[in-house]
């Protein structure tokens, strides 16, 4: 493709004015773009969380409050996580499968306040209910054992799913679970409730204040290395997210974030899905570190990065900064 060439062609022209910027905008923000992760915790009061400031763990009684916010300035959705309480924790995570968990009590919480007006996203993994912080099962030798624990990760996703949840979303990175937990659902006449599969998950660094957040950050063994993501990896990503929508995802989510833009454009492009982006704790917990450390701008460093994924092909991004973001855009 040919191009005037300087002065005919001025790069610059279409930059002059505010209007003009608008109109030529190739990507914009809309509060439906975000996704809101909420942290759910026992008790009676909030408890805000030291790495992650302006982030609180909710009792189940003020969660629907936290969702009617959301739904309020046109979020569509919100991701829950229980911070399960350490008596409740087993090696083999058996809370989980409680239809009166923290999780469960949450959702019913929101539908019950809210009903279809806003969706509801829930993990699917063992590590907020194991009292070892790994995501599955643990053998002997310490490896986390496969198959086993997708078994119990089906009859956690029907639990939740019973208890009202829209979005099944799992974590966990065990092969073979997302078409598990298709069949079970379709087979429990849950055939409306979607999959959103954490198809391409790294071992990453930027997990630290989320593991805080959730209670297993102190009690993790080892690592998680033999099942989430080299981050060497790009290829290996495009095979992953290809199992998970021939086994039934009906989208499919790259996390962490800004660090694998690359594997959101390439899965964007590969795969005719929506595609989602998780800006995890340590990315949210960086920004408000910069902010505060006077090193950008807060809301300008926010909308930026939100707008990097929607740039790089991403249909939605799950982020704490949700609510101040939706609120921005609306100004």
């Amino acid at each position: 493709m040919s191009h005037a060439a300087y002065p005919a062609l001025r790069m610059r022209r279409t930059r002059a004015t505010a209007w003009s910027r608008a109109m030529v905008a190739e990507n914009r923000l809309h509060p439906s773009d975000l996704i809101w992760p909420l942290f759910v915790t026992d008790g009676d009061d909030e408890q805000p969380i030291a790495t992650m400031p302006g982030v609180s763990r909710w009792p189940v009684e003020q969660i629907a409050d936290r969702a009617r916010e959301a739904a309020d300035v046109g979020i569509p959705c919100v991701a829950l996580f229980p911070n399960t309480p350490p008596d409740l924790r087993s090696d083999d995570g058996a809370e989980a499968l409680n239809p009166d968990n923290l999780m469960c009590r949450a959702i019913g919480a929101i539908k019950d306040a809210l009903g279809a007006d806003i969706g509801i996203l829930t993990d699917v993994a063992l590590d907020p209910y194991t009292s070892h912080g790994q995501d599955g099962l643990v053998g002997d030798s310490g490896y986390v054992r496969n198959d086993d624990t997708v078994s119990v990760l089906v009859e956690q996703a029907l639990n939740q799913a019973r208890a009202g949840a829209d979005i099944i979303a799992p974590s966990d990175m065990m092969d073979g679970r997302v078409g598990a937990i298709r069949e079970a659902l379709e087979d429990d006449a849950h055939t409306t409730v979607q999959i959103m599969a954490y198809a391409a998950k790294y071992a990453s660094a930027f997990y630290g204040p989320f593991r805080d957040a959730v209670g297993s950050g102190g009690l993790l063994k080892g690592d998680k290395k033999t099942y989430q993501m080299d981050p060497a990896n790009g290829e290996e990503a495009l095979r992953e997210v290809a199992l998970d929508i021939a086994e039934g995802a009906d989208s499919v989510m790259v996390k962490p974030g800004l660090a694998y833009l690359d594997i959101v454009r390439r899965v964007k492009e590969r795969f005719e899905v929506p595609v989602f982006a998780y800006q995890v704790s340590g990315e949210f917990a960086m920004i408000e570190a910069a902010a505060a450390a006077g090193a950008g701008d807060r809301d300008a460093l926010v909308l930026e990065t939100l707008l990097a994924f929607k740039r790089a092909g991403a249909s939605g991004v799950l982020t704490y900064h949700a609510l101040h973001a939706a609120r921005l855009m609306a100004d």
